[in-house]
């Protein structure tokens, strides 16, 4: 028993309430370095790493204080001043006969098993860092995707705002060309037609004093062509104030408005036209009427300068809640896209025409199909401000 005792591979101590060392065995003193002579009566604390010597006193105290199995770990330091980690298990004694109390303590190095904790402790660290730095790289490539996207659709914005701005300074130029050739009109027709009107008229009134002078009794005769340059003046003024604005559809509504322009269309050259309209159009406030009759003049001369078509119909349909006017042909169609594109932009008529109607809160659309030919369409509320779009019923009540 005394060899299982001393080469046990556990090292056994006997303490007494104060740690002193009253009895070891050879494994115990093996793990401190000293023979077991040099071991006896001395205090086991002093092996016990500084910073661990609380917990060991608090340890014998709980051996002390009941029967019950304490456990401890600590670090160790033997006469070479090598330390290493041991697990401390102890039961409290006592001699027979009721002496002093004391304990026996075994002591099992746990270095090993210590290193492997504190390696996995850090290789939790490690991990959980690593989960940390995975999760900031999600983020960070997260927020960089996000940037890259924000930056494309910047780009994206930059050359529309780049794109639309060269648009609209070509537009702005065709306006100004636009009003430009109006003005020439304008002074061309004032001219050619009512200043010479005007001069023939001086001269026949120089050649009417005159003979008046001469022979008073012949001035009914000389009159009658004074008046009929008068009369072919007025006319003449009168339509030229039509052109700009004819006063039926101030005075009678836009349905007798459109049929006398479709009646007298000066580029009809062959072109059919047919019109059948719906009469609660003219329920339309004066504005909307306006921007119809204009849509309906534009979409005309466009047909007649590009579409050669040989029919085209305009119709006012009722729709739910307002109105709705079709203009559609059967000539040659073009690609309605490019009427976004800023370099197409010999299409002002339709781009007005759009403002036009958008300008009162309608709906404007244009379909234009090869073979089959362009629909024009636009789309009023009767209401001031719904900009909802109607869709338009298939019959008109009123031809």
């Amino acid at each position: 028993y005394t060899d299982l005792y001393d080469f046990a591979p556990v090292g056994y101590f006997s303490l007494d309430e104060n740690g002193l060392i009253l009895e070891v065995n050879l494994t115990g003193a093996a793990l401190l370095g000293l023979e077991r002579p040099h071991l006896t009566n001395r205090r086991f604390q002093v092996f016990v790493a500084p910073a661990n010597r609380p917990a060991f006193h608090a340890f014998l105290e709980r051996v002390f204080a009941g029967p019950e199995k304490q456990t401890c770990e600590a670090s160790l330091m033997n006469e070479g001043h090598t330390a290493f980690w041991a697990g401390l298990e102890a039961r409290s004694a006592i001699t027979p006969g009721g002496g002093r109390k004391w304990c026996r303590v075994a002591v099992i190095e746990i270095t090993a098993r210590k290193e492997a904790e504190e390696a996995h402790r850090r290789i939790d660290i490690l991990a959980a860092t690593n989960r940390q730095l995975e999760e900031e790289i999600t983020r960070r490539q997260a927020v960089e995707t996000a940037f890259k996207q924000s930056e494309q659709r910047a780009h994206r914005l930059l050359a529309q705002s780049h794109q639309l701005q060269k648009k609209l300074r070509q537009v702005s130029h065709q306006i100004l060309l636009v009003q430009e050739n109006q003005r020439k009109e304008i002074s061309r027709e004032l001219h050619d037609k009512v200043c010479q009107l005007l001069v023939g008229i001086n001269v026949h009134l120089a050649v009417f004093s005159k003979a008046a002078a001469i022979d008073p009794l012949n001035i009914r005769r000389t009159i009658v062509p004074l008046r009929r340059l008068v009369e072919k003046s007025l006319r003449s003024v009168h339509q030229f104030a039509r052109e700009l604005r004819p006063a039926s559809l101030d005075d009678l509504g836009l349905i007798p408005a459109l049929r006398s322009y479709i009646d007298d269309f000066p580029k009809r050259k062959g072109l059919q036209i047919q019109f059948a309209a719906f009469a609660g159009v003219e329920a339309l406030d004066n504005d909307k009427r306006t921007v119809l009759y204009r849509v309906a003049q534009e979409a005309l001369t466009n047909v007649a300068k590009h579409a050669h078509a040989s029919v085209v119909k305009v119709v006012i349909l009722k729709a739910r809640g307002g109105v709705c006017l079709e203009i559609s042909d059967d000539g040659k169609a073009f690609d309605v896209g490019r009427l976004v594109s800023a370099k197409w932009t010999n299409r002002l008529g339709l781009i007005g025409m759009r403002e036009r109607v958008e300008m009162v809160g309608g709906r404007f659309s244009v379909v234009s199909v090869p073979g089959t030919g362009t629909t024009i369409r636009a789309e009023l509320p009767f209401g001031k401000n719904n900009r909802r779009a109607n869709r338009p019923e298939n019959t008109p009540t009123n031809t």
